[in-house]
């Protein structure tokens, strides 16, 4: 791809001195007419490039020019090759390693990655998400919508999307666009999203940024009071942080955080079994009772 291609080129020639074209078509697998067609363009986009003919010639920024050669530094590289590493897990391809590989090219002391920082965006669903992200990539990159059957908590429905960014967040792959059905921007869980096809072609609108925070996402429609069992502490841990919880004198953990919505609630505090005790809000505990009462009359 081309924005990869001068993306290297900038990079190797922010390392180097000078480097010459051949270099760069052998380095980049292209031809030297690509390499200069790609140098004619980082020059219009305003980056000084000099061209030296010669035995000693070659491509170099041009001295005194504002870009420092050492803005990325070693650590800095190494974080955004370990990044690169990590698209390769959710595109199903090696082209970011590819890439990687031509970003490092030159550079003595920089590692291809920083290979003691291992990220792994493919979530367990390795199998089907990474042509889900593909395929809704392509569309936000051509400008066309997408339909796909959506599973949410309030039940199914058939979605017809314009998307515009993919989002990795809270441990899962979200699509941000605007929704037909409900007229606004809407973030979709990938997880949740199959049947997804590309549909016709529409005309972009302005994108607001969304708003990632979870008092918008998962807004607090309950607060929770909850005993727990010590045995579990690792798990409040883990979910809500250390802060969510006070040991009590008797070891038990008091419990409490927000939660969106009632189902929520009474799953989460029934997955305990007897290790947990709702406290609070008081009218949940009757609801707790009846639905792990029905769960009893399943296994009679």
């Amino acid at each position: 791809m081309k924005l990869d291609r001068m993306i290297g080129i900038l990079s190797i020639l922010l390392q180097q001195e000078k480097v010459t074209a051949p270099f760069l078509a052998e380095t980049f697998e292209v031809s030297r007419r690509t390499i200069n067609r790609d140098i004619e363009a980082l020059c219009m986009a305003g980056i000084p490039l000099v061209t030296e003919p010669g035995k000693n010639g070659g491509v170099s920024i041009m001295e005194g020019y504002k870009i420092d050669r050492t803005l990325l530094s070693t650590s800095d590289m190494q974080a955004i090759l370990a990044g690169l590493r990590s698209l390769d897990s959710v595109s199903g391809t090696s082209r970011y390693a590819r890439l990687m590989e031509k970003l490092s090219a030159g550079a003595s002391s920089l590692l291809a990655g920083d290979t003691h920082i291992l990220i792994d965006l493919s979530s367990w669903y390795k199998d089907t998400l990474p042509p889900k992200i593909e395929l809704l990539h392509d569309a936000i990159l051509s400008g066309r919508k997408v339909s796909f059957s959506y599973f949410a908590p309030k039940g199914e429905s058939c979605r017809t999307v314009e998307p515009y960014d993919l989002i990795f967040q809270w441990a899962g792959w979200y699509l941000w666009g605007w929704c037909e059905a409900r007229e606004d921007f809407r973030l979709f869980k990938l997880g949740r999203m199959t049947e997804v096809q590309m549909g016709s072609p529409f005309e972009k609108r302005e994108v607001p940024l969304p708003d990632l925070s979870s008092e918008r996402v998962f807004p607090s429609a309950f607060q929770v009071r909850a005993k727990i069992s010590p045995s579990y502490k690792w798990r409040l841990v883990e979910e809500y942080g250390h802060e969510s919880f006070v040991e009590q004198p008797d070891g038990t953990l008091l419990f409490s955080a927000g939660f969106a919505d009632k189902t929520s609630v009474i799953r989460w505090i029934s997955s305990f079994g007897d290790g947990a005790e709702l406290l609070e809000p008081e009218e949940l505990r009757q609801e707790v009772l009846e639905f792990a009462e029905g769960i009893r009359k399943k296994y009679l």
